[in-house]
């Protein structure tokens, strides 16, 4: 058994994910709400949401209303809920604290002051780093300076300070305090009384309020860890467990960006990908479950979940991988769902005058195996919703002429006309016209059958005659063969 593995046995297991609102719910942190989804439920623990607030100017309730959205249509719902904005008073109490035990303290230097200081280090090629010169003030003389100015509360870093910690996924990291950037900030101080916690600092109340016991996030916040675990030492806080997840790549394997699939989480939703398909495609980026196996719901995903199989190493988004477990989905869905799922998709398109459940479900039905997303349903299957308009060149099958293929076309017609509404279904159809077909010049099917789908379709491409002679009917087939008739004409 691993070191890890025995870390997994305390009880009351409690992770989070904790999103700021200032952008789209995007793929990444999609990834670190379902890792942290599944090992909760896979350890009978909860999963919190948190919402990281404080930063008044960035956050935007459409944010906040995405991100939920998001993770409901996911089907990862969580335990318990949290803002940070409704619990200012919580962490101005702790900023007090933190300020009498010496641990922290006021900074007033302007703005100007630290990105001159910051730029003469970058100049020089110095690692930028601030040591204030406040560290010394007294509380007091603080105090009664903010009366007039506001100010920020910083940690005294401890010079040449060794800091470790066992991360669940990479084994032991170790930081040394003069990496940190020398004193960094807590909170701002606006006044006397008013605090604003910053990122680090709010996290770690936070944290140990809401008794988490894992922190499962992206590997991008392991330079925060070091100044967690030093604030965490000072107010005499316990550790949680950390594990850093791998990034997710482009192909190429560079910084994932929108160009190669970074896009928002309702984005994905709007192109029709399935809440099954995300989440079976992202459990598999950077976790391995020791198996050949590529399709789990969420139930099973939740048996196997295991943070000893997580990767260190980046994972690769491949939009191809993720269309074909879509298509998956789709072909393994019943069809009533299916169809309640792409009406909206059809209606988006302008393409249902009336909603005619039975008729939709037909269409949908024959162009079930081909669909990758719920979005395709439009481009491909339109003509069963309005009057194709194509070009009559597109009637010619091979070296056909006009004239033969308005022959060919008054065959079709008289043929289907003579077929009874009983007996208008696939199988009768094309027996029919294919007996009809073979008396074509050698014995050349498409000579029959190839302007008869383009009469009824107006698509290059497209499902079979018969299928689409059965779903249209017998009136509103025999009205497109007519028309391309009279377009040859």
């Amino acid at each position: 058994m691993s070191i890890f593995k025995s870390l997994f046995k305390r009880k009351d297991i409690r992770v989070r994910f904790a999103p700021s609102p200032t952008g789209l719910f995007h793929i990444g942190s999609v990834r670190s709400t379902l890792f942290n989804f599944l090992f909760a439920k896979a350890n009978g623990g909860k999963f919190i949401l948190r919402i990281e607030d404080t930063d008044q100017e960035r956050s935007k309730s459409e944010y906040e209303k995405d991100i939920l959205e998001s993770i409901k249509w996911l089907g990862l719902n969580w335990d318990e809920f949290y803002r940070q904005s409704e619990r200012m008073k919580l962490y101005a109490d702790y900023i007090k604290k933190i300020l009498l035990n010496g641990s922290a303290f006021y900074c007033f230097h302007s703005k100007e002051f630290l990105k001159k200081e910051y730029d003469e280090q970058i100049k020089t090629k110095k690692n930028p780093s601030h040591y204030c010169e406040f560290r010394k003030l007294p509380i007091s003389d603080a105090t009664r300076r903010l009366n007039k100015e506001s100010g920020i509360i910083r940690f005294k870093t401890p010079p040449d300070f060794e800091i470790s910690f066992i991360d669940l996924i990479r084994g032991k990291i170790n930081f040394n305090s003069d990496t940190l950037g020398g004193d960094f900030s807590l909170a701002k101080a606006e006044s006397p009384i008013k605090f604003i916690p910053l990122y680090n600092f709010a996290v770690v109340i936070d944290d140990y309020e809401m008794k988490i016991s894992h922190v499962i996030r992206g590997e991008e916040h392991i330079s925060n860890t070091p100044k967690q675990i030093l604030i965490q030492r000072e107010l005499n806080l316990p550790t949680p467990e950390y594990a850093h997840l791998p990034l997710i790549l482009a192909p190429d394997r560079s910084k994932l960006s929108k160009r190669h699939g970074a896009a928002s989480v309702m984005e994905y939703r709007k192109m029709g990908y399935l809440p099954e398909a995300l989440i079976n495609f992202l459990a598999l980026l950077g976790w391995n479950p020791d198996t050949d196996r590529e399709i789990f719901s969420l139930n099973e995903l939740i048996k196997k979940f295991d943070l000893n199989k997580i990767q260190k190493s980046g994972a690769i988004f491949n939009t191809e991988k993720l269309d074909w477990l879509n298509s998956y989905y789709i072909k393994n869905m019943a069809i009533d769902e299916l169809t309640k799922k792409i009406i909206p998709f059809l209606e988006k398109e302008g393409l249902l005058s009336e909603n005619n459940f039975e008729y939709i479900k037909k269409v949908i039905a024959l162009e079930k195996p081909r669909l990758k997303k719920l979005s395709e349903i439009g481009k491909r299957s339109a003509y069963f919703f309005k009057i194709p308009e194509y070009r009559s060149e597109l009637l010619i099958w091979r070296d056909m002429l006009f004239k033969d293929v308005a022959t060919s076309l008054k065959v079709s017609l008289e043929t289907i006309s003579l077929i009874n509404e009983t007996d208008f279904n696939r199988e009768n159809l094309e027996k029919i016209l294919l007996k009809e077909a073979e008396r074509a010049k050698n014995k050349d099917r498409g000579r029959l059958l190839w302007p008869l789908r383009i009469a009824l379709t107006g698509l290059e491409k497209s499902p079979g005659p018969f299928e689409i002679l059965e779903i249209l009917g017998k009136k509103e087939s025999l009205r497109r063969v007519e028309s391309a008739i009279k377009k040859l004409a």
